[in-house]
């Protein structure tokens, strides 16, 4: 347990603070909601059925099979994030337990015996397909992901379904062998931890074991491994796209009833009606007291409960992809089977933060086309609404009729469908203005923050962001450390008599500006900048006379640093990390990854005290791992496989 009691970032005295793994209140409301797979109705009949029963198949009127984690030999728990054992409720000590490691690979199961053939809950996969690159992909669902339960944090009532990836085949793995390589599981661990530390919505990793007896093809035989993560929900957009490829409208409905009232927590919780006078996250207005629906009348009145659904889910998915975009995050592969209805990061294949500043950088390198490159992302997010509008489109244009009779039996008329077609595209219309407001809302709140400011003016996008990004586009400037060296950089340096700004601009290039632009060129451009976003310094910071003390500026670079990570998981660390893992049989390092990934704002940590704790670290590393990408290193791709 070495990997474990090395990840110093709790005190003995927050080891046990928490409940052990069998305290953990866990319940099975997915399951016990939604309709399971038809050919094993119950768990009992899934459990005594072979591997091979459980093997590949279309799967219909369901949306789980239940299925039980392949067994695992001799597995290595390489790893636990101490910040996802305190989210999800469980002490850190219980990582050091011989229940812990079993069940992080799916030996041991809760919630079921073996010996009676029942109880409360049994492990299940999930149905869904979904559009890939665009296309229509049929069902795909979970190939190698199965869930175990779900649990319930007590201390903040917080509840996460939780789940095993690379656990082995289920109806869903299609052509693959249900198991995932220790490549991507690092990755996947180290990047989910790190987002959540960035304030990025995102599922989470819980733990990593190595399968040492498991050997994997992809493009080469690599070691096997298992991720054990938890959200809120798995559920995805093409969740909804399977149902409606197949005409399943009653499941739709069940199905989108269950998203409002299990995993958002009724719809009381959706946004208002659009006509509503107060703000519209408040409680809606009852449908009942809705007049006659008609496409002429306000906006609000068109909205039925399901409409809000979807409204809340955009809203949600346009949060995630501006703190994306304003971190400079990438997912890679944003399929509808890719995207949360939850709006969640999730299922990190070819993903990437920025090195140099390039719009059109995608990580994926099977991406030909740069569909879901950095500046397609918020364009495709809202691609893949627009087909989750289309699968809830009979419910959205019903109106105030969802809940008649008529409806409900038989849906859509030849002489109905007219109408709710016209009223579902204008609901999903006004839905991307909605994305639109709240997406460009948030990433402009994000960059006002990293740049800084305590307001955001009207004309900071043309004056300020607009012309910074351009700036570390033409001259291949590093978007990260970009920010971060600004969080550093005093008002006084750029104010000082015998001070040039393009002296200062030089603080950003660890070497001379790219060959093909004059050698004053790219500092004066940073300059030019540098003096533009002074002045908004100073009128957010400085006093009456125009100028800014030194304790003010100080407390500006201190925010600043708040907000500006210091450390991200770029590609090259990942890979490096990755290396030392597999080849060089190295464990602590994948510690100490996760523990600046956890702690990204920090100036330094080795020899720093965390949570009570002196942190040991590896400063040579640290200093590495935060300064320029090395040349050879930057903008890496790579594939989908895992």
């Amino acid at each position: 347990m070495a990997a474990v009691n090395n990840t110093s970032t709790s005190s003995p005295s927050h080891r046990d603070e928490g409940v052990t793994l069998a305290a953990l209140p866990k319940s099975w409301h997915f399951t016990s909601s939604l309709p399971a797979d038809p050919l094993f109705p119950t768990p009992a009949e899934s459990y005594k059925a072979t591997r091979e029963d459980l093997g590949p198949r279309q799967v219909r009127g369901a949306l789980f099979t239940w299925v039980r984690p392949e067994s695992q030999q001799e597995p290595e728990l390489l790893a636990v994030s101490p910040a996802a054992m305190r989210d999800l409720g469980l002490a850190l000590s219980e990582a050091e337990t011989d229940e812990f490691k079993e069940t992080v690979v799916g030996n041991e199961i809760h919630g079921w015996d073996p010996v009676t053939l029942s109880g409360p809950g049994y492990p299940w996969a999930q149905c869904y397909g979904g559009f890939q690159f665009g296309d229509w992909a049929g069902q795909l669902g979970d190939g190698r992901a199965i869930s175990l339960f779900e649990a319930t944090n007590p201390r903040t009532g917080i509840r996460y379904e939780v789940q095993l990836k690379g656990a082995g085949i289920t109806p869903y793995s299609r052509f693959a062998d249900g198991k995932a390589v220790l490549r991507s599981s690092i990755r996947e661990f180290v990047v989910s931890e790190a987002l959540n530390a960035l304030g990025i919505p995102t599922t989470r990793a819980l733990a990593i074991s190595l399968l040492p007896h498991s050997k994997v093809r992809r493009e080469r035989i690599e070691p096997g491994a298992i991720v054990v993560r938890f959200a809120q929900s798995w559920l995805r957009f093409g969740t909804f796209d399977l149902l409606r490829a197949r005409g399943d409208r009653t499941l739709i409905r069940r199905l989108a009833t269950y998203v409002a009232e299990d995993v958002f927590g009724g719809w009381e919780t959706l946004p208002g009606r659009l006509d509503d006078p107060g703000d519209p996250s408040k409680t809606p207005t009852p449908e009942r007291n809705v007049p006659k629906d008609t496409l002429q009348g306000p906006p609000g009145a068109e909205e039925n409960r399901f409409a809000r659904l979807y409204r809340e889910i955009v809203r949600r998915n346009a949060l995630t992809v501006a703190k994306w975009q304003a971190y400079g995050f990438m997912n890679g592969v944003l399929n509808t089977d890719n995207t949360s209805i939850f709006g969640l990061s999730m299922d990190f294949g070819p993903f990437a933060f920025m090195d140099n500043f390039d719009p059109k950088y995608t990580p994926n390198h099977d991406d030909y086309l740069l569909r879901y490159s950095y500046r397609n992302q918020p364009t495709i997010i809202w691609w893949n609404l627009v087909r989750l509008g289309e699968a809830l489109g009979e419910l959205i244009g019903s109106g105030p009729d969802v809940d008649t009779p008529f409806f409900t039996s038989s849906g859509v008329t030849e002489e109905s469908a007219p109408p709710l077609i016209a009223r579902a595209e204008k609901l999903i219309n006004q839905a991307g203005e909605e994305y639109k407001s709240v997406f460009l809302a948030e990433y402009k709140r994000l960059l006002t923050l990293r740049l800084g400011l305590k307001t955001h003016n009207p004309n900071d996008f043309d004056t300020l962001f607009s012309p910074l990004l351009d700036t570390l586009e033409a001259l291949s400037l590093d978007f990260h450390l970009f920010f971060r060296r600004l969080s550093t950089l005093p008002l006084s340096a750029l104010s000082a008599p015998s001070f040039r700004l393009e002296n200062a601009a030089r603080f950003f290039y660890k070497e001379d500006p790219p060959a093909d632009d004059a050698e004053t060129g790219g500092r004066q451009r940073v300059a030019n900048w540098l003096a533009v976003w002074r002045e908004r310094v100073v009128q957010d910071w400085g006093s009456s006379d125009g100028t800014v003390s030194e304790e003010a500026d100080a407390e500006r670079m201190a925010a600043m640093k708040r907000v500006n990570p210091n450390f991200v998981p770029r590609g090259w660390i990942l890979d490096e990390v990755i290396r030392r893992v597999e080849k060089g049989g190295e464990r602590d390092v994948l510690n100490r990854v996760l523990h600046l990934a956890l702690h990204p704002f920090e100036d330094s940590w080795a020899g720093r005290e965390f949570d009570g704790v002196t942190y040991e670290g590896d400063k040579e590393e640290e200093v590495r791992w935060v300064s320029d990408v090395p040349r050879s290193e930057r903008a890496l791709q790579c594939s989908c496989s895992s």
